[in-house]
C-alpha cells in the first residue's frame, strides 16, 4: 500500500507541475544519462540504434500473429506427404515355420481343387490361373508346385454343404378371405438319384413335397427343413439361414415349395411327420394323403377348409447357380493366415506411396479369398472380423490407409449389430487385435507433432481418420465378455496426449535451454523455447483441438495448454531468481522478449471465452520481470536518441518522393514512436500502479526524444548555406513539415499510452499524467513550428516592405488595382512555392504568419506618411481588401474570421480614422468610450446616475447618485473618490463646461445625490456620438488625483429627448449602473489620429483633452 502511495504522489508532483520538455533538456543535459540502476557492465553500445530498433521490430513482428484467437486449421499451408510412420515387422502376426507354410500352401491348393459354385463376373474362373497364382506367391518351384498338386488329389475329398438364405418374397397370391395370405417356405435337396435326367426337350417334371414326385431312390428326412409363417401378407420377409448336406454337387438340386398355412396342425408338427417317413414309398403315401387337399391349380375346395393352400416352388441345380462351402473344416484360422500371406505379397513395404494402400487384392487373390470363405463357411461378422484383424496388423508393419481401417472398422460394426456373438475364441482374438492397434495409435498420438504436423493438410486428415478409427473401437467395448481395454479409451489419450506433451518440452529444452548451462546463456534458448510453446498451443487450438473434441471426447487444448503453461513457467521462475543479481542491459533485453511471450501466452488463455489467467502457474509472473522492464525502457530511450541522430545525421532535408513533403527523417521518427507505442500495448502490464508509472515515465522519454529530435532538425538546417535570392528555403519547408509530421506521430502514439486510472477509471479519456505531457509536448512543437515558420518568412520581410512601400509612393494618377499588382504578383509566385512545399496544416501557418507581416508592413507605411491626402488612405484600404481576398481564396485558405481580427481591425480602424473628417474623428472618438462600456467586466466598481431632458426649459438634467466598489488607491485601503460631469463631442456643446460632485472621503462606496444641469437644446443630445461622460477621480491632498475610471452614456436613449416629456416631472427618469473601466485601444487610437493632424480644429480638441487633465489633476 506505502509503494502504491508513493507511485501515485509522485505521479500528482508530475502533473502539478510539468514543465517544457524543450526547458527541461536544457536544464538537465546530462539527466538523459542519469540512471539510479547503471549496470556495471553489459551495457548496449550507442551506436545509432538502427540494431535496437531492428530487434525491436522484430518482437513486434513476432506479436502482430498473436492478436486474439487464431482461426480454425489457420496452419495449415502444405499439402505435401505426411511424414513415414514408425512400423515394426515384430508387431504383426507371427511368422511360420516352414512346415506351417506348407500346409497353408496345401490348404490354399486344396481350396481350388475341390472349388464348387460358379464365379462371379469379377473373378477368375479359370484353375490353372488361380494354381499358377498361387505357385508365384508361395515362390515354389514347377516340380514343389506339381507335387503338392498330387498330393492335394490324394487326399480325402471334402464334404459338401449347402447354405440356404431365405430372405423374402414378392407379390404372392392372396389365399385367405382378407386379400392375404399367411406363407411359409419348405425346401429341401432333390438327390441326384431321384432326378428325371432325359434328354431331349422333355419339360421338366415339377416336384412338390406334398403334392409328391416319383423317385428312384429314397429321400433323406434331414434335407427337408421349413421357414417360419408370415400372418397377412404378400411380401414376406424371412432372412432365415439353412445348411444342407450335398451327395452330388453336379447331380442335387434345391427345391423350395412356397405354401399358404391354412389348418390348426403346427407347421412344425407336420414337418416333424413329414421328417419321419422313410424312402420314396413312404413319402409318395404322405404327398397322396395330402394331395386329396389340393386342386391342381392350388386353390382349396369348399371340403377343404383345414388345408394350405400351395403358392409356387422352385428348383435350382446346385453346380449351376450356389458357392458351395466345405463342411467340419476349421477354416477361421487356415483363412486369417491365408489372408495375411497374400496382403504381405500384395503389398510389398518398399512400394512407393505405400501408405495410400487401400488393401486392394488382385482378382486371383480375391477369388481364392472368397472361395475359401464360403468353404470354410464363414460369415459376413467372421469375414469383416479377419479383415479387420489381418488389416490392422499389417498396418503396423507397413502403413496403410487410415480411410480403408476405417471403413473395415465401419463393415464390422454393421454386421456386428446383426449378427449373433462370436466364438469366445475368436472374440478373444478380436480383442488382442483392438489391444494391440490401440496401443500402436497411443504411440502415435505421443508424437502428434512428429507424424502429424499441423502445417501438413495431409497428415491432420491422417490423424483425423486415426481418431475415428480409435472411436469406432469404443463401440465394440461394451459387447465384449473379455474387454480388451484396462480403462476407458479416451482416459488411455489424454494420458498418451500428456506424456508426448511433457516428451515434446524436454527435447525442445534440451535442444535450446539446456540446464547444464549458465542461466545468462540459458535466456537465449528458453525465449525461443516460450516462442515454440506459443506457436505449438496456437496449432492445437486451431487444428488438434476441434478433432480430440468432437470424435474422442478429449479436451486437448486445455490439457496441452496447463501442462505447457506450467512448464514454462516454472522454467522462468528459477531463470529470474538466478539473473537478477546479475541484471545487465543484455538479459533485461532477453527478459523483456521472454516476458512479452509469457503475457502473450496468458492473454491467449483470455481470449477464450469462460477462461480467467488468475489461475494459472503464469499469474504473478510479471513481479520478477520489473526491474528488467524498466531498465529495458532506459535503454529504449537512449537508444530512440541514437536512431534520431543517426537518422538527422544522414537527412537531406529532401522530400523522400514526388508524393511526400517530409524528408527521411521524420519517416523514421515516427516510425520508432509509432513502434513504442505498440510495444507499449503488447506488454500491457497488468499491474495498474506499476504500468502507471511506467508509462508515465516511457510518454515522458518520448516527449524528450521529440522535441531532441526538432532541435536536431533546427541545427542542422541552421548549418545549411542558404542560396542567393531565395525567399523560400525548401528545407526550411521540410523541416517545418517534419516537425508537423512528428508532432501528430507523438500525439497519436502518446493516446496509445493509455491506461485506465484505476478499477473503475474512464475508459478512452487520456490519464492526466500522460495529458499533462502531451500538452507540454504540443506547446513545445508548436513554439518550435512557430520559430521555424519566423525563419521561413523571415527571408520575405524585405521584399514585401518594398512592395508595400512601392504601394504608398505611387502616384494619385494610377489605378489602384496597378498600384498593387506588384505585390499581389509577388505573394501568387511564393505562395505558389509554398503550396508545393508544405502540408496543409503548415502552409496555414505560414499564411497567418504573412498575413501578419503584411498588415504590420501596412501600418508601418501610415505612420511614416503624414499629411497625405484621402486617395493615399482609400488606395491602402482597398490594397487590404485584395490581400484578404487573396488570403481567403475563395475558402480555399485562411478563415475571414481570422483574416479580419487581431492587427486587421487596428488596421481597418485606422484607415477608416484617416478617411474621416476631423469632426468625424472626434466622433468616433465619444462613440468608442460609449462602445467600451459594455466591454469591461466589473472591475473598477459601478457608477448609478439618472438623466432627463426637460423640454421646457432646454436643459438636461444629470444626477449623481451614488459608487460602489471603487478601486481602493490611497494606502490605507480606501479612495477620496469625485465624479467630473461633462458632455461631449465638443462642437456639438461649444458652451458647456464639465462639472464635479463633491470629494467623499475615505470610502469605496460613495452616495453623492447631486443634481446637475446642462443647458443644451434637445436637438444636439440626438446627434451622433453625443453622450455624457462621467469620469471618477480620486482626490490627493500632496499629489496629482489619480484617475479611477470612466463611463459614458449616450444622450440619445435619455428620456425626454428622442421625444418631448408630456407633465414630466423634476426628476423622470429610471436611474442606471454604469460599469467604470479605463480607456481601451480604439479610443487611444483616435486620440493619436487627431493628434496627428495639423488641423485648428484637431490641436483645439487635443489640448482642451490635455487642459481637461491638468483640472482633474489640480484641487477641486
Amino acid at each position: 500500500m506505502s509503494t502504491l502511495l508513493d507511485i501515485k504522489s509522485s505521479v500528482l508532483r508530475q502533473v502539478q507541475a510539468c514543465p517544457s520538455f524543450r526547458r527541461r533538456a536544457e536544464q538537465d543535459p546530462g539527466s538523459a544519462s542519469a540512471n539510479p540502476q547503471e549496470p556495471a557492465t553489459g551495457a548496449w553500445k550507442p551506436g545509432d540504434g538502427v540494431e535496437f530498433f531492428a530487434q525491436m521490430r522484430l518482437m513486434l513482428k513476432k506479436g502482430e500473429g498473436r492478436q486474439g484467437l487464431p482461426c480454425p486449421e489457420a496452419p495449415l499451408r502444405s499439402g505435401s506427404p505426411p511424414p513415414p510412420e514408425p512400423v515394426d515387422p515384430s508387431r504383426g502376426l507371427r511368422a511360420l515355420t516352414p512346415e506351417e507354410v506348407e500346409m497353408l500352401y496345401e490348404e490354399a491348393l486344396y481350396t481350388v481343387l475341390y472349388r464348387a459354385g460358379t464365379m462371379g463376373p469379377d473373378q477368375v474362373d479359370d484353375e490353372e490361373a488361380l494354381l499358377s497364382y498361387l505357385q508365384q506367391v508361395f515362390g515354389t518351384s514347377p516340380e514343389e508346385h506339381a507335387e503338392a498338386i498330387e498330393r492335394v488329389r490324394k487326399a480325402k475329398a471334402p464334404t459338401y454343404a449347402l447354405k440356404v438364405s431365405v430372405m423374402r418374397a414378392k407379390n404372392l397370391l392372396a389365399k385367405d378371405p382378407n386379400g392375404f395370405s399367411d406363407p411359409y417356405c419348405m425346401l429341401g435337396i432333390l438327390p441326384a438319384s431321384g432326378t428325371s435326367r432325359e434328354p431331349g426337350t422333355q419339360k421338366e417334371q415339377r416336384f412338390s413335397f406334398r403334392k409328391g414326385g416319383k423317385r428312384s431312390g429314397p429321400l433323406p428326412a434331414k434335407c427337408i427343413q421349413v421357414t417360419e409363417v408370415k400372418s397377412s401378407t404378400l411380401n414376406p420377409v424371412w432372412k432365415e439361414h439353412f445348411l444342407f448336406e450335398i451327395e452330388d454337387v453336379n447331380m442335387d438340386q434345391l427345391h423350395l415349395d412356397i405354401w399358404d398355412h391354412d389348418d390348426d396342425v403346427s407347421l412344425v408338427e407336420a414337418c416333424r411327420k413329414l421328417n419321419e417317413v422313410i424312402g420314396l414309398k413312404g413319402v409318395s403315401r404322405y404327398f397322396k394323403q395330402i394331395v386329396k387337399s389340393a386342386r391342381a391349380n392350388g386353390t382349396a375346395g369348399p371340403t377343404e377348409d383345414h388345408a394350405d393352400d400351395f403358392l409356387g416352388c422352385l428348383n435350382i441345380p446346385v453346380r449351376r447357380d450356389t458357392a458351395m462351402s466345405q463342411r467340419g473344416r476349421s477354416g477361421f484360422l487356415s483363412y486369417l493366415l491365408l489372408l495375411s500371406h497374400l496382403l504381405r505379397c500384395e503389398h510389398p513395404a518398399e512400394e512407393p506411396n505405400s501408405s495410400s494402400w487401400r488393401g486392394e487384392l488382385s482378382t486371383p487373390a480375391a477369388t481364392i479369398l472368397c472361395l475359401h470363405g464360403a468353404q470354410s463357411n464363414l460369415s459376413p461378422l467372421q469375414l469383416a472380423v479377419l479383415y479387420w484383424q489381418v488389416s490392422s496388423r499389417h498396418h503396423q508393419t507397413r502403413t496403410l490407409d487410415y480411410s480403408y481401417l476405417l471403413g473395415l472398422l465401419e463393415d464390422m460394426q454393421a454386421h456386428w449389430e446383426e449378427a449373433a456373438s462370436l466364438p469366445q475364441e475368436q472374440e478373444e482374438s478380436l480383442a488382442d487385435s483392438f489391444s494391440a492397434f490401440s496401443e500402436f495409435g497411443l504411440q502415435l498420438l505421443r508424437q502428434l507433432r512428429d507424424y502429424f504436423p499441423a502445417t501438413n493438410s495431409t497428415a491432420v486428415y491422417r490423424l483425423e481418420l486415426l481418431l475415428k478409427c480409435l472411436g469406432k473401437l469404443q463401440f465394440f467395448q461394451p459387447s465384449f465378455e473379455i474387454c480388451p481395454f484396462e480403462t476407458e479409451l479416451n482416459m488411455d489419450v489424454a494420458a498418451a496426449l500428456k506424456r508426448g506433451n511433457r516428451e515434446w518440452y524436454d527435447r525442445i529444452l534440451n535442444a535450446k535451454s539446456p540446464r547444464e548451462q549458465p542461466a545468462s546463456q540459458r535466456l537465449p534458448g528458453l525465449v525461443a523455447l516460450a516462442d515454440a510453446v506459443y506457436d505449438d498451443l496456437q496449432s492445437c487450438y486451431s487444428v488438434y483441438a476441434s478433432l480430440f473434441h468432437s470424435i474422442l471426447n478429449v479436451d486437448f487444448f486445455t490439457l496441452t495448454f496447463r501442462q505447457l503453461e506450467r512448464l514454462v513457467a516454472e522454467e522462468a521462475w528459477v531463470l529470474t531468481e538466478e539473473l537478477s543479481p546479475k541484471m545487465t542491459l543484455e538479459v533485461a533485453s532477453g527478459l523483456f522478449e521472454l516476458y512479452l511471450t509469457l503475457a502473450d501466452l496468458q492473454r491467449f488463455w483470455d481470449s477464450i471465452p469462460g477462461r480467467d489467467s488468475r489461475s494459472l502457474a503464469l499469474a504473478g509472473i510479471h513481479t520478477p520481470f520489473l526491474p528488467a522492464v524498466k531498465l529495458w525502457l532506459q535503454v529504449l530511450r537512449d537508444q530512440a536518441k541514437c536512431r534520431l541522430q543517426g537518422a538527422v545525421d544522414v537527412d537531406t532535408l529532401e522530400p523522400v518522393d514526388r508524393s511526400s513533403r517530409h524528408s527521411s527523417s521524420a519517416a523514421t521518427a515516427g516510425l520508432c514512436l509509432s513502434h513504442i507505442q505498440e510495444l507499449w500495448v503488447r506488454l500491457a502490464w497488468p499491474d495498474s500502479a506499476q504500468a502507471q508509472g511506467l508509462g508515465t515515465q516511457l510518454g515522458q522519454d518520448m516527449c524528450e526524444a521529440t522535441v531532441f529530435y526538432t532541435e536536431l532538425l533546427r541545427k542542422k538546417v541552421d548549418t545549411q548555406p542558404g542560396v542567393a535570392g531565395e525567399a523560400v528555403s525548401e528545407a526550411l519547408c521540410v523541416v517545418l513539415n517534419n516537425v508537423e509530421l512528428v508532432r501528430k506521430a507523438a500525439g497519436q502514439a502518446l493516446k496509445g499510452l493509455a491506461w485506465p486510472e484505476g478499477p473503475t477509471g474512464p475508459e478512452g479519456v487520456l490519464p492526466r499524467p500522460l495529458l499533462s505531457c502531451t500538452q507540454a509536448l504540443d506547446d513545445d512543437l508548436q513554439r518550435e513550428a512557430r520559430t521555424v515558420t519566423a525563419h521561413l518568412t523571415s527571408k520575405m520581410v524585405g521584399d514585401i516592405r518594398k512592395y508595400v512601400q512601392h504601394i504608398s509612393l505611387s502616384p494619385d494618377s494610377i489605378q489602384n488595382d496597378e498600384a498593387v499588382a506588384p505585390l499581389m504578383k509577388y505573394l501568387d509566385e511564393k505562395l505558389a512555392l509554398l503550396n508545393a512545399s508544405l502540408v496543409k496544416g503548415n502552409l496555414n501557418r505560414v499564411l497567418e504568419a504573412l498575413w501578419e507581416l503584411l498588415l504590420q508592413a501596412i501600418l508601418q507605411a501610415l505612420g511614416a506618411n503624414h499629411d497625405v491626402s484621402a486617395d493615399f488612405y482609400s488606395r491602402f484600404h482597398f490594397t487590404l481588401e485584395a490581400l484578404v481576398n487573396f488570403f481567403h481564396a475563395e475558402g480555399q485558405g485562411l478563415p475571414l474570421e481570422s483574416l479580419r481580427d487581431g492587427s486587421y481591425k487596428r488596421l481597418e480602424e485606422e484607415l477608416r480614422l484617416h478617411k474621416c473628417s476631423t469632426r468625424e474623428c472626434i466622433e468616433q472618438f465619444y462613440l468608442d468610450k460609449l462602445k467600451q462600456r459594455t466591454l469591461e467586466q466589473n472591475r473598477f466598481g459601478r457608477l448609478s446616475v439618472r438623466c432627463h431632458y426637460e423640454a421646457a426649459e432646454q436643459r438636461l438634467a444629470v444626477e449623481v447618485l451614488h459608487a460602489a466598489d471603487l478601486l481602493p488607491l490611497d494606502a490605507n485601503g480606501l479612495s477620496d473618490p469625485f465624479v467630473i460631469v461633462e458632455l461631449g463631442p465638443p462642437h456639438l456643446f461649444p458652451l458647456v463646461r464639465s462639472q464635479r460632485t463633491q470629494v467623499k472621503t475615505r470610502t469605496l462606496h460613495p452616495v453623492y445625490d447631486e443634481l446637475f444641469y446642462f443647458s443644451v437644446p434637445a436637438e444636439a443630445c440626438r446627434r451622433r456620438g453625443a453622450c455624457v461622460l462621467f469620469t471618477v477621480m480620486d482626490h490627493d491632498w500632496l499629489s496629482t488625483n489619480d484617475f479611477a475610471g470612466e463611463a459614458a452614456l449616450g444622450l440619445s436613449g435619455v428620456s425626454g429627448v428622442a421625444r418631448p416629456q408630456v407633465g414630466g416631472g423634476a426628476r423622470a427618469g429610471q436611474p442606471v449602473t454604469l460599469h467604470l473601466c479605463r480607456p481601451r485601444a480604439q479610443v487611444r487610437s483616435a486620440l493619436r489620429m487627431l493628434e496627428g493632424r495639423a488641423s485648428k480644429e484637431a490641436q483645439e480638441f487635443v489640448k482642451k483633452l490635455k487642459e481637461l487633465e491638468k483640472c482633474m489633476e489640480a484641487d477641486p
